[in-house]
């Protein structure tokens, strides 16, 4: 099998899980976008995705993003979903349409830098943890969620577009979901374009399309196992 045909394989399975996820929830497919993750995979990959129809793309780390991004001509929706430092905030925003880890002010305010430098307005998420037993895990606290998301739709450059979470490991991943999608039906009385919920990963979206997540980040489950390092 070609990896063309691996790769058609794991999305119309994912796509599979995805609509019968809906039809289970009473959702429309139309209301969920999908986030295929390529960290780690090679750039030919991503152009295979988009060929067959992909349109977002979600990378972890820099510079491996930035430098796939330089290779893959397609033209795609590129997110960057990991924890990110503050000293990389400006590289990011140079090939980056949404960032979904912001997690501090530090961080909001030095990707508005970038942004501005770039001449471009830079997508952004609040990322929540609820995993109160873990302080090494990025994310704000959700009392945290309404001054962080208020400081970036205050900044000149950047964009609040919604809320994005990570399930802790061990636990039931839906009643994190609930409380995203609760805090983000808050955060939209005040900011009513913050629609995006990026919830759910390969092992959890069913639950987070029941949830009402509006975008899923999934990698495994369309690529495969991830290649292992030399």
């Amino acid at each position: 099998m070609s990896r063309r045909d691996e790769i058609a394989a794991g999305l119309a399975e994912t796509e599979q899980r995805i609509q019968s996820a809906c039809d289970a929830a009473g959702r429309d497919r139309d209301e969920i976008t999908l986030i295929a993750v390529t960290k780690t995979y090679p750039a030919s990959d991503v152009e295979l995705l988009a060929e067959l129809g992909v349109t977002e793309v979600g990378e972890n780390r820099h510079p491996e993003a930035g430098d796939k991004h330089a290779e893959v001509a397609a033209a795609l929706t590129w997110n960057f979903l990991g924890g990110l430092q503050t000293n990389k905030a400006g590289a990011v925003t140079q090939y980056a349409d949404v960032v979904h880890s912001v997690d501090r002010a530090k961080l909001a305010r030095s990707l508005d830098r970038g942004a501005e430098s770039a001449g471009r307005v830079l997508g952004c998420l609040v990322q929540v943890d609820f995993d109160t037993t873990d302080p090494g895990r990025s994310g704000v606290t959700p009392d945290a969620v309404a001054d962080l998301a208020d400081l970036i739709a205050g900044a000149d450059h950047l964009r609040l577009d919604g809320l994005m979470t990570v399930a802790p490991l061990g636990v039931e991943p839906r009643p994190c979901f609930d409380q995203l999608v609760a805090l983000g039906a808050t955060l939209r009385e005040t900011h009513p374009g913050a629609a995006m919920i990026s919830a759910g990963m390969s092992a959890d979206l069913e639950d987070a399309v029941h949830a009402g997540a509006t975008h899923l980040r999934v990698g495994r489950s369309i690529l495969g196992d991830r290649p292992v390092a030399g």
